[in-house]
């Protein structure tokens, strides 16, 4: 039975995972939506967990991060009311067993933070953290699992939809890879512009990355990739060394677990 259900509310998608003690048993995920109210969040999550046989009432807790302000007390309100449990919310006062050195550590996403803890604690450091959604985030933690800061750029959703506002004759296209980098129709310009430019994109970064972490030996950085798009990204470049699509999950387990030991 499902113990622990962790919540990441991106900007695109929210996120679920139902942790069976250590051990992912299932996810889901939804399109963010600030407008609904309080009960539709309830009854989105109830329907999602029973559409793969969970009961919201076999949960005995949750955690939940979220980068959409707005969106996160209603949430809350909502899981609350799904398992009976009042939430840990992962924020200011929360204990991440890592140190912040970033200007205003308030200005880092929980959820960056959240990717930092999990990628340590399973790949040790020092390493790159690349989150491929709806902004492509790098962060970088030192091999003492410190996080030190990282780098934010358009992710490629973004950047597919600006090209398509900001255009007269330019159409939306579907984000796969072409044949051939040099197009030979609109459409494949554009997938091989927005796919392999951005692999290009990270690859560039990536290198950057190792150098300025490890300058004494970049190749012992382990970069890691997750978020949305990692899975697509990765069948581009040989740049990762993990794919973890559940990384936020597991790390919001690991929070958890180290604030109700």
């Amino acid at each position: 039975m499902a113990s622990l259900l962790a919540v990441d509310i991106g900007n695109t998608n929210i996120t679920i995972g139902a942790f069976d003690d250590q051990r992912l048993t299932a996810t889901w995920r939804l399109a963010t939506r600030e407008t609904r109210t309080v009960d539709e969040h309830a009854w989105a999550l109830q329907g999602v967990l029973r559409s793969k046989g969970v009961e919201p009432d076999s949960f005995d807790a949750a955690v939940i991060c979220s980068v959409v302000p707005p969106l996160t007390e209603a949430y809350l309100a909502a899981l609350s009311s799904t398992i009976k449990a009042s939430p840990l919310l992962i924020g200011p006062g929360v204990r991440t067993g890592i140190r912040i050195h970033y200007d205003r550590t308030q200005d880092v996403g929980s959820d960056r933070i959240v990717d930092a803890v999990a990628a340590h604690s399973l790949y040790g450091g020092p390493l790159v953290v690349v989150d491929i959604g709806t902004a492509t985030v790098f962060d970088a933690v030192t091999a003492d699992g410190d996080y030190i800061g990282g780098a934010i750029a358009p992710g490629l959703e973004i950047a597919a939809d600006a090209m398509f506002r900001g255009t007269s004759q330019l159409r939306r296209v579907e984000l796969i890879a072409p044949d051939r980098v040099i197009g030979r129709s609109t459409v494949a310009s554009m997938q091989s512009g927005f796919v392999f430019g951005f692999a290009e994109l990270i690859e560039g970064m990536i290198e950057r990355f190792k150098q300025e972490l490890n300058p004494e030996a970049p190749e012992n950085v382990t970069v890691i990739a997750t978020g949305g798009l990692a899975t697509l990204m990765a069948k581009q470049t040989d740049v990762f060394d993990h794919v973890n699509p559940e990384l936020t999950l597991i790390g919001l387990r690991l929070l958890y677990e180290m604030n109700n030991a």
